[in-house]
C-alpha cells in the first residue's frame, strides 16, 4: 500500500488549497479513506473522512463548512478542498486508509497558513 500527498504550501488566512492524495497497493473503492492533521506537540485528529463509494462524509466540527473531501475512484484519488483557510488550520496533512491488515499513512503535506 502506498499513500501520496501533494498540494500542500503557504497561503494566506482566508486562501484556499487543495490537497491530493494518490492510493495504490489496494481496492481503492472498496475503502474509506480519511485527511488527518497534526502539529507539533499534539495528537494527530481526523479532519475528514469519506465512504468508499463517496456517498458519505463526515468532518470534524472546526472544517465543517470551509473543508470539502471528495474522491475519484477512476484514477485512485483522494482530495481535500480547503477554503476559508485559518491560522489553527496549520499542520502536516495526512491521508490515512484502514485495510484488514493495518493502518496506513501517507508521508504527509505541510500547510501553512500565514495570519
Amino acid at each position: 500500500v502506498q499513500l501520496v500527498e501533494s498540494g500542500g504550501g503557504l497561503v494566506q488566512a482566508g486562501g484556499s488549497l487543495r490537497l491530493s492524495c494518490r492510493a495504490s497497493g489496494f481496492t481503492f473503492s472498496n475503502y474509506v479513506m480519511s485527511w488527518y492533521r497534526q502539529v507539533p506537540g499534539k495528537e494527530r485528529e481526523e479532519v475528514a473522512l469519506i465512504s468508499g463509494d463517496g456517498g458519505v462524509t463526515d468532518y470534524r466540527g472546526s472544517v465543517k463548512g470551509r473543508f470539502i473531501i471528495s474522491r475519484d475512484n477512476a484514477v485512485n484519488t483522494v482530495y481535500l478542498q480547503m477554503n476559508s483557510l485559518k491560522a489553527e488550520d496549520t499542520a502536516v496533512y495526512y491521508c490515512h486508509v484502514r485495510t484488514i491488515i493495518a493502518n496506513y499513512w501517507g508521508q504527509g503535506t505541510q500547510v501553512t497558513v500565514s495570519s
